[in-house]
């Protein structure tokens, strides 16, 4: 297909593309930013005009929860919700049913994920055999599989001795390993340590349960000189030990998801399930300390940590609650309002849903490396067409995906997506409001 976006306000962070202009796209390449081929002859033409026109969205953390647990999500619904919110390239953990540590299981995610023709999709190989802790998986078989690093999800690995070996073969084949850093023992509350969770009766998780694990997790990469990336950061201080050791000169990089950045611990109210969430809301230091880092790039990459959870499972006490929320089509959104509140600038806030994670990504993106995450000729052509000036309300009828819960129900927030391209091809469009 030949389309022409036309009159859009065309922003490429990654080489600090900013203006108003056409794009041309053929045979799944963008083959003109600016400058349209002589006799370019498009199938169909898109009128951007008072529109951004971004790379497509790379989001970090997406359960896609199939398979297994079909009642929470469907690869349709959940593929549906990512073009929708205008992403176009996915990373999803292998905390599946069965779990992903075989080859076979890779491939046929991937075989039914591609056949939607929607979003692309990255697994994550788990790190040991059913996530288990005590036997590493293949990883070159999961590597050739399709496998783009490796991943405990939320199963904190309390053998270090098992770590280590991971990160030691990982670094020898050059393999990426993502690890949410949390201490076993003391990562077992429902709620951040704090004031409001002695109020409320409910088992805190200290910022040492972070700290302690964040502290391994850099001395075993001293040790074997491996790539980690750090998923979903939540506190202050976990914040001050990745700048630290990112100046040191290890190789790592992080993400923070959207729920930890807007919200706190004093969200959770008068027990609000919908704001069970894994990792617990902390305080308000410690969101100022994240967008501070989101915003000086200490922290890389902005996640939905998209996890739907069946109506059932919320509305039990909160203690009981499953952790987990929608949150595909709300992280540009809600990138853009942090965008907007800190002061960071449009460039920034679309920076840490484009390139700064497909820079994560690197070589696992495999063909797509040289133009992940941007906008340039003869690069791949994912897009991102949205209007920043309107505003939509969360409600659970104006989302696609199948888990209907987020602590952000309610809230007005600006940028609708307007059409997402994958690979060329329309994968979404909706109307203006008349």
């Amino acid at each position: 297909m030949k389309i022409l976006v036309r009159k859009g306000r065309v922003i490429d962070p990654a080489r600090n593309f900013d203006e108003i202009c056409d794009v041309a796209i053929a045979a799944g390449r963008v083959i003109g930013v600016r400058h349209i081929p002589e006799g370019f002859a498009p199938n169909r033409v898109i009128d951007a005009h008072g529109c951004i026109v971004a790379p497509g969205l790379v989001d970090l953390a997406v359960r896609l929860r199939e398979p297994g647990h079909e009642h929470e999500g469907m690869l349709e619904s959940e593929m549906a919700a990512a073009v929708a919110g205008g992403v176009t390239s996915l990373v999803c953990p292998p905390d599946t049913d069965p779990v992903l540590d075989e080859p076979g299981l890779v491939e046929m995610l991937k075989f039914r994920a591609e056949k939607l023709h929607q979003a692309r999709v990255f697994p994550l190989g788990a790190l040991t055999r059913n996530l288990a802790g005590e036997v590493l998986t293949e990883m070159a078989e999961l590597t050739e599989s399709g496998c783009v690093g490796f991943s405990q999800a939320e199963v904190p690995l309390a053998n270090t001795q098992v770590l280590l070996r991971a990160l030691q073969y990982a670094s020898t084949f050059g393999y990426a390993v993502w690890l949410r850093p949390q201490e076993l023992h003391l990562g077992r509350g429902v709620a951040a340590s704090g004031p409001l969770a002695t109020r409320l009766g409910l088992s805190g998780v200290p910022v040492a349960a972070e700290t302690i694990a964040l502290h391994t997790i850099f001395e075993l990469m001293r040790s074997t000189g491996a790539r980690v990336h750090l998923c979903r950061i939540s506190s202050a201080a976990g914040v001050a030990l990745v700048r630290q050791a990112k100046q040191e000169g290890l190789q790592v990089t992080c993400d923070v998801s959207i729920n930890s950045l807007h919200l706190t611990d004093t969200d959770i109210g008068y027990f609000d399930s919908r704001m069970r969430l894994t990792p617990p809301l902390r305080q308000q230091r410690d969101r100022d300390a994240l967008r501070e880092g989101l915003a000086d790039g200490t922290i890389d990459a902005l996640v939905s940590d998209h996890t739907p959870v069946d109506e059932d499972a919320k509305t039990l006490p909160f203690a009981e609650a499953e952790p987990g929320a929608t949150g595909l089509e709300l992280l540009l959104s809600l990138a853009l309002k942090w965008g907007q509140e800190s002061g960071v600038g449009l460039a920034r806030a679309l920076a840490v849903l484009t390139c700064e994670p497909a820079r994560v990504l690197g070589p696992a993106l495999g063909t797509l490396q040289a133009s992940a995450g941007q906008l340039v000729d003869g690069g791949v052509a994912d897009v991102c067409i949205f209007d920043p000036h309107a505003h939509w309300t969360v409600t659970p009828d104006s989302l696609r995906s199948q888990g209907r819960n987020t602590p952000f129900s309610g809230y007005e927030i600006p940028g609708v997506v307007r059409a997402t391209i994958v690979g060329g091809q329309l994968a979404y469009e909706s109307k203006p409001a008349a």
